[in-house]
């Protein structure tokens, strides 16, 4: 590890042990908002392909893709892709082409990311830096001790396949299995400019951040290469963190999540107070129901005697039958949204999430993060049936619970931001795009920088709606 620590010594930053964290990485000088941290690029990755959605092993482009003709299981967009990745893919391409077409309908994601894992184990050499080396895969914790019988058995049966699909005799089926519990806890998925899952990666280094539900940095990416940014400034000899899940949620339900995926118990700031009242309140806010009175807005506990939950401001008590029959009703909608949105019946789902959105909000407090789901929902096809004036309307609601739930500084209350500009810039109303877009601008600079052409696409609309009010608001006489 000491050519790793040389390297990142050079960009001001070390790793070192702490009790109860293994390595973590700490700043060797100050950091400030926006500043790169470290820039990764994966040791491996694979597209996130399915029978539905298909995109190319190299770039992740969706368009122009042809199959590779030998494995007929790997998509490229063109020749520059398929001869960036043919290395590797040379290798696993022989391997797939001896698998009937059962088996390789057998060959998930996750498959393919540990073939390319022992590929590049095999063809690494003396070209390998301190930081693409798999030394650094093998130093990742797999927490094998801590996964249940019923998980083992599942590596197991995909190890047994890995080593069926490879056909080499110095691979072992343990140390496989090991692997995938590793990338259980370690593999980042792959997502673009605006959050959208595209694939999964393997980062050994930038595995080595910690968790915070207060992170001071942020983990985005710029194409497959994995970039972390601070969000604020961090002084030198400090640690660096980035969060692992979704961080508005209850303590518990943040600390259950954790515990599940990733075997440890966090200890943040914001972990710390779990039981105390501002994290009780918290919770009630983010995940509790909402006050009967439509005028109050407290937050529910639940009643002493268990008739229900009581609001901590105006004391009026939502009994739970009425609460249990609001929420059947949403569960049976739901299963019709889900049912009319497989079978592309759009104008039916919007209807029937219209119906889910409104019971939820006379069940739900007015912050609480369940309100996101159905408007979230109804944005996006809204804007697919090209509805725009609707949608804004969501997603201007959407707007006071992300920046309730969010930091000032966070990557999706910039894109909800950006999401409304668009939308206002589209119907005409450049006064108030240029509003929504400078906020998402301020914090979008911050998360994901100003050189990636998502970027610069957003400051360009910037300057566009600053153009166009400064038209409007010019005298007459001009």
């Amino acid at each position: 590890m000491e050519d790793l620590q040389e390297a990142l010594r050079e960009g001001g930053l070390t790793v070192s042990a702490l009790p109860a964290k293994g390595r973590s990485l700490f700043t060797a000088k100050d950091f400030y908002p926006g500043e790169v941290i470290i820039r990764q690029e994966p040791y491996v990755f694979v597209p996130n392909n399915s029978a539905s959605e298909r995109r190319c092993e190299g770039c992740f482009s969706s368009s122009n893709l042809k199959k590779c003709s030998a494995c007929r299981v790997v998509w490229y967009c063109g020749c520059s892709c398929q001869k960036s990745q043919w290395k590797v893919h040379q290798l696993e391409c022989r391997a797939l082409a001896r698998l009937d077409e059962d088996k390789r309908k057998a060959v998930t994601p996750t498959i393919r990311l540990m073939l390319k894992l022992y590929i590049r184990r095999k063809l690494q050499d003396e070209k390998i830096t301190a930081a693409d080396n798999y030394r650094l895969v093998e130093a990742l914790v797999a927490h094998m001790s801590d996964i249940d019988e019923k998980q083992l058995v599942l590596y197991a049966q995909m190890a047994n396949l890995v080593n069926l699909i490879l056909q080499w005799p110095e691979i072992n089926i343990k140390e496989i299995a090991e692997n995938f519990s590793k990338f259980s806890c370690n593999a980042h998925t792959i997502c673009d400019s605006e959050l959208r899952p595209l694939g999964t990666g393997l980062y050994p280094v930038i595995s080595i951040i910690n968790h915070s539900c207060l992170p001071n940095a942020v983990l985005v990416f710029e194409g497959t290469a994995a970039v972390v940014r601070t969000v604020q400034r961090i002084s030198g000899g400090s640690e660096v963190s980035i969060s692992y899940i979704e961080t508005a949620r209850s303590t518990m339900t943040r600390l259950k999540a954790l515990k599940e995926q990733y075997f440890f118990t966090c200890s943040c700031p914001r972990c710390d107070r779990v039981g105390q009242p501002a994290d009780i309140q918290e919770s009630a806010v983010l995940e509790g129901y909402r006050c009967k009175d439509d005028n109050c807005t407290g937050f529910l506990l639940r009643d002493s005697d268990d008739r229900g939950f009581r609001c901590q401001q105006c004391g009026l008590l939502r009994e739970k039958e009425e609460l249990k029959e609001i929420t059947n009703e949403i569960r049976t909608m739901s299963e019709k949204a889900v049912a009319a949105t497989s079978s592309a019946k759009l104008e039916e789902a919007i209807s029937i999430y219209k119906m889910i959105e409104k019971l939820q909000g006379e069940l739900y407090h007015p912050y609480s993060i369940f309100l996101l789901q159905p408007r979230e929902k109804l944005l996006k096809m809204l804007m697919e049936v090209e509805d725009w004036k609707e949608a804004l309307a969501y997603c201007r609601i959407t707007i006071p619970i992300y920046e309730r739930i969010y930091p000032t500084i966070h990557p999706l209350l910039g894109l909800q931001y950006y999401t409304c500009g668009k939308l206002e810039w589209l119907l005409g109303d450049s006064d108030v795009a240029l509003k929504s877009l400078g906020k998402a601008v301020d914090i979008l600079r911050v998360t994901h920088g100003t050189s990636t052409p998502f970027m610069k696409e957003l400051m360009m609309r910037l300057e566009e709606a600053r153009a166009e009010a400064s038209y409007k608001i010019r005298p007459i006489d001009e």
